[in-house]
């Protein structure tokens, strides 16, 4: 069984399109667990209405463990609540994720409603890097893939970490399972927090927060003033 982790805060525009892509898979062996942060608009109701398991959330980190922790399957999907799965994804990720023995992975991303030159940068500064140096350097964002005894084993991500928690969560993945990455199928995701923001401020930010993460280990204080977490517009990077 496949349980799919979806942190949430105020959500109710994007919610939607991620549940119906869910339910729109051949896969069905899978439960949806919302862990909500205290959303002040539709979310719980839209995410109860969809038949998904709401709970108490937080900041990114938290509201993942607290999803972890009561899943019933046996893999864990770990999914930003502006992301949308393409046809099959569930089927195809999975098919490779065991053929190819792994106990964590992450996608390749891909924006919808983007430009061509959103989908450029995106390719240039993300799909690019995290093929050529995934061996060696760990990266990650938006949805990971991972045994559940795994994540327990390493201790879940830590929810003092207030930016960059799946960077430094893939870091000790690395170090203490197999982590690949998932390349048949990418995961769709929104561009809207670089449109909200300046892209070459924000992109800094990731990039020096990243190096500080390899060094330093998590970001515990908000040295980055980074401004897209879950309390806000739901997403770490």
């Amino acid at each position: 069984m496949l349980s799919i982790i979806i942190p949430t805060l105020n959500e109710e525009k994007y919610l939607p399109l991620l549940l119906n892509s869910i339910q729109s898979q051949d896969f069905r062996d899978y439960e949806v667990i919302v862990a909500d942060a205290g959303s002040q608009d539709k979310t719980r109701t839209i995410a109860e209405s969809y038949g998904c398991r709401v709970i108490k959330g937080g900041m990114l980190a938290v509201a993942r463990n607290n999803g972890a922790k009561i899943a019933r399957g046996n893999y864990l999907l770990f999914l930003d609540a502006d992301t949308v799965l393409p046809e099959d994804f569930l089927t195809i990720s999975l098919q490779e994720f065991q053929e190819r023995d792994l106990d964590g992975a992450s996608f390749l991303l891909t924006p919808f409603q983007a430009s061509k030159i959103q989908l450029f940068l995106c390719q240039a500064a993300y799909n690019f890097p995290i093929k050529a140096f995934h061996r060696i350097l760990p990266f990650g964002a938006s949805g990971f893939l991972v045994k559940k005894e795994t994540h327990e084993k390493i201790g879940g991500f830590d929810n003092q970490a207030i930016f960059l928690e799946d960077i430094e969560y893939v870091k000790r993945f690395k170090k203490r399972a197999k982590y690949g990455i998932i390349r048949k199928k990418d995961l769709f995701f929104s561009m809207r927090h670089y449109e909200e923001n300046s892209y070459i401020i924000e992109y800094s930010k990731i990039i020096l927060g990243y190096f500080y993460v390899l060094f330093f280990g998590p970001i515990k204080k908000d040295i980055f003033k980074y401004r897209l977490g879950v309390h806000g517009s739901n997403n770490s990077n």
